[in-house]
């Protein structure tokens, strides 16, 4: 049973962990896309 919970709460820290890196991604995009530098023609 220990063995169960113990893989319940790794597979919870795992999702956590990937909608962080989601949004820690995504905040990164709008940062790089919003200091881009500008480009004339």
């Amino acid at each position: 049973m220990k063995k169960i919970l113990l893989l319940a709460l790794a597979a919870g820290v795992a999702v956590v962990a990937k909608k962080q890196l989601s949004r820690t991604r995504a905040e990164q995009a709008l940062w790089a896309e919003a200091t881009d530098d500008v480009k004339r023609s």
